[in-house]
């Protein structure tokens, strides 16, 4: 019998429905592979939402992190598109807004990574680098 020249049956899972399918007929590898799902996509959520004030990706991070919890559970499906109409009504609202808006947010954003690097101690490091040594650059956290 040649296999070769058989159709492919239609309902028979392939490629990553295939893989997915061999998981969920073993229940620890199905749970262990859920887990790693789990804390990855958490990880990269936590990471997103840690860099939306910032300049960047922030918001990419935050819906690749839902998109990866995503593909196994139903909660971050919901999540991620109610998240994405939400972000696009807020972006509208933003657009709508005109240039007073823009350049307010641009300056908000600058003032925001400003404060960020100089509490994180960036300014006092980068300064003694250079031989800057003025004591306004430290973070007001060090000891």
């Amino acid at each position: 019998m040649n296999t070769e020249l058989e159709p492919r049956s239609t309902t028979e899972p392939t490629g990553w429905r295939a893989f997915r399918a061999h998981l969920a007929g073993r229940p620890t590898l199905n749970l262990t592979y859920r887990i790693g799902v789990a804390v990855a996509g958490i990880a990269v959520l936590t990471l997103g939402i840690i860099a939306i004030p910032y300049p960047g990706p922030g918001w990419a991070i935050v819906f690749a992190g839902l998109g990866i919890l995503a593909t196994e559970f139903a909660w971050a499906r919901r999540s991620l598109d109610w998240l994405r109409g939400k972000y696009r009504q807020g972006m509208a609202w933003y657009s709508s807004r005109g240039t007073a808006m823009r350049v307010f947010a641009a300056a908000a954003t600058f003032a925001l990574v400003v404060a960020t690097l100089w509490i994180l101690g960036t300014f006092g490091l980068v300064g003694g680098w250079i031989g800057v040594e003025w004591q306004r650059l430290d973070s007001p956290l060090s000891w």
